[in-house]
């Protein structure tokens, strides 16, 4: 694999490492989100313990309001945070 495609299977995976805890094993709830979010990006994301933080989070991707994040739904917050990570690259 490339190392384009080596990290890609990476986000593959730690979604799927948190996806499968409670409900369905292939959507987030919002604690799987939480704990994502606090352990994968406390450095990208701010208040990732502050629980309205994630709520907010939350809504914004679970765009069909099934009160879980699909996979699909995910790579929203994917995109948003690796937007940001490159514009903050600019900066320096």
């Amino acid at each position: 694999m490339t190392k384009l495609e080596d990290h890609l299977e990476g986000i593959i995976n730690i979604f799927h490492q948190y996806s499968i805890r409670l409900g369905h094993y292939d959507t987030l709830v919002k604690r799987e989100l939480k704990q994502l979010i606090t352990k994968e990006l406390p450095n990208c994301i701010q208040n990732t313990k502050d629980q309205p933080t994630i709520d907010e989070i939350f809504q914004d991707l679970d765009t069909n309001k099934d009160k879980e994040v699909s996979f699909e739904e995910f790579i929203v917050l994917v995109s948003r945070v690796l937007k940001t990570a490159h514009e903050n690259i600019h900066k320096e």
